[in-house]
């Protein structure tokens, strides 16, 4: 079986975000489900892209959609841990910013998941992708100098 191999930027983290493990997370087999997971990611991609002063809604004035998602599993995690989620979003190629997330446990010494997604700009009008706007790439700079 092949399986998903993802390099996880380092030099590319904007954001860290701490996020617990709930109850409801929890799977058939007592550990954080692949729908819980996804949603943890959507939570702290929202945080990091709020914290550069952009809600994923309104990328300098365009909405983003979720284009793909690759997630590699490296360890479970189960309810109450708690996690944190690093993102990375190195510089943009086009009309798409790939986000990466890197989640931990036991306060960063286990991985639990990395994943990558792309997220596509979208003018509203058209239906169409466009460049990422220059306001949001300058944001992305300054937070990975910080």
């Amino acid at each position: 079986m092949e399986r998903v191999k993802l390099d996880f930027p380092t030099d590319a983290v904007i954001h860290h975000h701490s996020i617990s493990v709930r109850v409801t997370d929890m799977n058939y087999g007592r550990h954080l489900g692949h729908d819980a997971l996804v949603s943890l990611l959507h939570e702290a991609r929202l945080q990091a892209l709020m914290a550069l002063g952009f809600p994923e809604w309104d990328l300098a004035g365009y909405p983003s959609v979720v284009a793909d998602l690759a997630v590699q599993y490296q360890s479970e995690a189960r309810c109450p841990d708690v996690l944190v989620v690093e993102t990375a979003i190195p510089d943009p190629l086009g009309k798409a910013l790939s986000v990466y997330h890197r989640v931990l446990a036991d306060e960063g010494a286990r991985l639990v998941a990395t994943a990558r997604l792309n997220l596509l700009v979208i003018d509203p009008a058209e239906g169409r992708p466009v460049a990422v706007p220059a306001e949001v790439v300058q944001a992305l700079a300054k937070a990975r100098f910080c």
